[in-house]
């Protein structure tokens, strides 16, 4: 008896089966409680975010490709027809190109349509510019130039024109028709500002432009860019006026120098 008494003393509080065991489930629950932490992290992807591809101007089969290199999936939700495209290849997508988004995340896509459609014009009165761009763009059609104008309402939508006469709603019009609008202008709300579109594609930097209610002015294509196709893949490398040129009144223009060249579109990231 007197030995037991020693081995326990020497084994300390472990040398206890009870105490021993109840170590052992707590270290066990504490395990389960990690791994599960560490799998659900994993599992939604938790703090990690991918940077969307640019898919403008590839087939279906690239970028269904591309984004499934980097966990992503495309579908086509919808087409318009775009007479100096390739045929089926991507026009728009959803989110755009640069948003972050969760591994998985479905990528939906606006193919070039290999016959014109017509659409439906819609009518734009009475809308703010930003609502006028999106609804024209959920048609298939496209937004020109601003036209600016005295008037109580900034960017108020007042007129709608298609090759420079106006057109009333309901019309039929080939989907990727260009259509400018005549928006109001308050002279104590009329100032804006030239975003930074230096590393961006064309139609990127075109909707960006627009989305500061400006217009593009000058495009200038370096001599590489031969086709409408290799315009879409060309990136914006210089800008008058930059970004630090102070403020714009709206409708102002911007003029764009764009080019495939690799070297220059490298120099950007720098």
């Amino acid at each position: 008896m007197a030995n037991n008494n020693k081995e326990e003393k020497k084994g300390g509080i472990l040398s206890n089966w009870i105490v021993r065991n109840l170590i052992l489930a707590v270290l066990f629950v504490v395990v389960v409680l990690v791994a599960a932490n560490i799998l659900l992290s994993v599992g939604t992807q938790h703090n990690k975010e991918i940077a969307v591809p640019d898919f403008t101007n590839m087939t279906f089969e690239e970028a269904s490709y591309n984004a499934g290199r980097i966990g992503l999936k495309v579908e086509i939700t919808d087409s318009v027809y775009v007479r100096r495209m390739k045929k089926g290849a991507v026009f728009a997508q959803f989110p755009k190109g640069g948003s972050k988004v969760k591994k998985g995340r479905t990528i939906q896509l606006t193919t070039n349509a290999k016959t014109a459609k017509e659409v439906t014009m819609p009518l734009l009165v009475g809308y703010s510019m930003r609502q006028a761009k999106a609804e024209l763009s959920s048609r298939g059609l496209n937004l020109g130039r601003l036209i600016y104008v005295n008037d109580i309402a900034t960017n108020n939508v007042l007129k709608q024109f298609f090759n420079s006469r106006e057109i009333a709603a309901g019309s039929q019009i080939e989907s990727g028709s260009v259509i400018d609008l005549m928006v109001g202008l308050n002279s104590e709300d009329n100032r804006t500002y030239a975003p930074d579109v230096k590393g961006l594609k064309y139609l990127r930097a075109v909707d960006a432009v627009h989305d500061n209610s400006l217009n593009i002015g000058k495009l200038n294509f370096d001599k590489e860019v031969r086709t409408y196709s290799d315009s879409l893949n060309a990136v914006v490398y210089k800008q008058s006026p930059s970004i630090s040129g102070g403020p714009l009144t709206m409708g102002a223009t911007v003029s764009l120098w764009l080019t495939t060249d690799e070297g220059k579109i490298a120099e950007l990231s720098k």
